[in-house]
């Protein structure tokens, strides 16, 4: 064998030669990689000059990376010299950097790579290395939150794809667009002079105009007669296809389960009073729905009530309220009737397909304060919350989402009680340290110094969970410890929408999460409901919202499976629906200003 090892590398190198003979212009030709290995690439590499050695170096980061050794291929590419390159080597070679940032969570770093004056070339290489830089850029920009500029990349790519690249491109491509909000869409299909992408852009856009499921297969219909020569036309996105195969049976009889007697009665009666307020509004439009009531503390066992309302024709089941009811329904195989639950099962435990789950969750305000926090710029934050249960749940949500979008969570802690407050923001916010150092200038300079205490500087602001009892204590506290600089953002149970002038001074300056009900006097719904039920316009007005939802949600939990970047505008946020069949709240902002309630811009400050 050590005598055939010169033989098997003058082999390599002839091999090698063919492949990439001497470019016959300045473009120069990319490498191939021939039946060796990594290693023996290396070696030969070592022994070649500087122009076939960056060849080979390259074609074994390539292989490394199809191998999944996506260090040893960053080892490699490392050294390569990209300036001396041609522009075909220089274009692989930022391509498979920028394979290499994705993978590693680096999307700005691959977009980057793609700045290069090399890609000016990039048309004139073999199709197959267009595609493959092509659909990199592509997701780059995507990773990068340029959404428009992605599905652009991959719609100018499209006609170069071909087979299982093609139809995911033209998955993908779906994805990105319908994404999209409607006044973006909106502005984007009316000019962009791509007639494929402002296509894909008018599609999404008359698809989020209409609302029903019925409406929307006339949409898609509508447009396909209009654009018979569009890709998306020749064959629609497998979302559309499923929208357009369901059927087309409206919805007439929805049965309401609700517990009528009990703890929750009081809750449960908000909820139907708005459903049945939404229905009556419905009516005067045209809409028609028979709408059958069950109490859930008098019906025997699930399955006889399930019995019963298939007996009756009922086509949904909107409840129950009662967790316990709701664990005992995810945890079956299969439901006979589709059911939207008004409360949620346990986190992560596997449901069944016919069942959706709706609520007031307050993981879903401890995201959205996440969400602004960051987009206003802050990224270091101390969470307080009640302790037990309910305050382990907004802590988790609010530290997953904060530290997915990058953000440092410094400490997290349950609420102290009021007289352990002042101590317990002391601590967090290092007053004391402070104090201490200020005692120790005094002591060595012999002098009075200002002792007044200093806030640590490397937190921008609180997240607070708390009831309107609780707050009140906090932002006092934080003025009498020179701390009334820092931002806090909360959910939305510390408002009691009691408009008590001397509670919202204690708030002053405290931003928050709220439903759209309780933030607009004037919704014609709100409107209504307050003449016949005053209590609407205060806290309770959070779940006459939430049933109000239910009923817009009951005829379109088909549509949101088939499209699930779909947002409804609902009273108790804007809604859609996740991986799990639970319906997330985003929700508007307000914050406590001269003892009033003011709404904020959607847009950060």
């Amino acid at each position: 064998m050590a005598c055939l090892r010169p033989f098997f590398f003058l082999c390599l190198a002839a091999v090698l030669a063919a492949c990439s003979s001497t470019p016959s212009s300045t473009l120069g030709e990319l490498p191939r990689t021939p039946q060796a290995t990594t290693q023996q690439l290396l070696s030969k590499a070592d022994q070649s000059d500087p122009e076939l050695a960056a060849q080979l170096r390259l074609a074994a980061a390539d292989q490394s990376l199809r191998q999944g050794n996506a260090a040893q291929a960053r080892s490699i590419l490392e050294q390569v010299q990209l300036e001396t390159l041609k522009p075909a080597l220089q274009i692989f070679a930022l391509t498979l950097q920028a394979e290499l940032a994705l993978a590693a969570s680096e999307p700005q770093k691959a977009e980057q790579a793609f700045q290069h004056p090399a890609f000016e070339r990039l048309a004139e290489l073999p199709v197959e290395q267009q595609v493959r830089s092509q659909l990199a850029r592509a997701q780059a920009l995507e990773a990068n939150g340029k959404p428009i500029a992605a599905a652009r990349e991959r719609v100018f790519t499209a006609p170069l794809l071909s087979g299982k690249q093609a139809q995911a491109n033209h998955e993908t491509i779906w994805e990105l667009v319908s994404a999209l909000p409607e006044t973006q869409l909106q502005s984007a299909a009316s000019t962009d002079t791509d007639t494929d992408l402002a296509g894909w852009q008018t599609l999404a856009l008359s698809l989020k105009r209409a609302g029903t499921v019925a409406q929307q297969q006339r949409a898609i219909d509508d447009w396909v007669a209009q654009n018979p020569q569009h890709p998306a036309a020749r064959q629609l996105p497998e979302p559309l296809q499923k929208l357009r195969e369901l059927a087309d049976q409206p919805l007439t009889h929805v049965a309401l389960l609700l517990p009528m007697d009990g703890q929750l009665a009081s809750v449960a009666r908000a909820l139907r009073d708005g459903f049945l307020a939404a229905h009556l509004h419905a009516q005067q439009a045209g809409q028609e729905l028979r709408i059958e009531l069950y109490d859930s503390t008098r019906i025997s066992s699930v399955d006889d009530f399930y019995r019963q309302a298939q007996a009756a024709g009922v086509q949904l089941v909107v409840g129950p309220l009662e967790k316990d009811l709701v664990r005992q329904l995810a945890e079956r195989d299969q439901l006979p009737i589709t059911t939207l639950a008004l409360n949620y099962s346990d986190a992560g435990q596997q449901t069944p397909p016919q069942l959706f789950q709706f609520g007031l969750a307050a993981e879903d305000e401890a995201r959205e304060v996440a969400r602004r926090a960051w987009a206003d710029g802050h990224r270091r934050a101390i969470a307080l919350a009640p302790r037990g249960e309910w305050g382990n749940r907004i802590l988790e949500a609010f530290r997953h989402s904060w530290q997915e979008a990058g953000g440092t969570l410094v400490a997290a802690e349950p609420l102290a009680e009021p007289v352990q407050l002042a101590n317990q923001i002391a601590d967090l916010l290092q007053l004391r340290n402070s104090e201490e150092r200020a005692r120790r200038v005094e002591g060595t300079l012999d002098a009075s110094a200002d002792s007044r205490p200093t806030r640590r500087q490397d937190v921008d602001f609180i997240f607070l969970a708390a009831t309107p009892q609780q707050a009140q204590q906090v932002r006092p506290t934080l003025i009498f410890q020179y701390a009334g600089d820092l931002p806090i953002y909360a959910t939305s149970h510390l408002h009691s929408a009691s408009q008590n002038r001397t509670q919202y001074l204690d708030l002053e300056g405290i931003r928050f999460a709220e439903t759209p009900w309780l933030l607009d006097e004037q919704l014609p719904l709100r409107q209504e409901v307050e003449q016949k039920w005053p209590q609407a316009g205060g806290s309770l007005g959070r779940l006459y919202a939430m049933g109000a939802d239910a009923y817009l949600l009951a005829p379109r939990l088909n549509q949101l499976l088939a499209l699930p970047d779909t947002q409804l505008d609902g009273l108790s946020g804007v809604l859609q629906l996740n991986g799990d069949q639970r319906i997330e709240r985003q929700l508007p902002w307000a914050q406590f200003r001269d003892g009033k309630v003011e709404r904020l811009d959607s847009q950060p400050l």
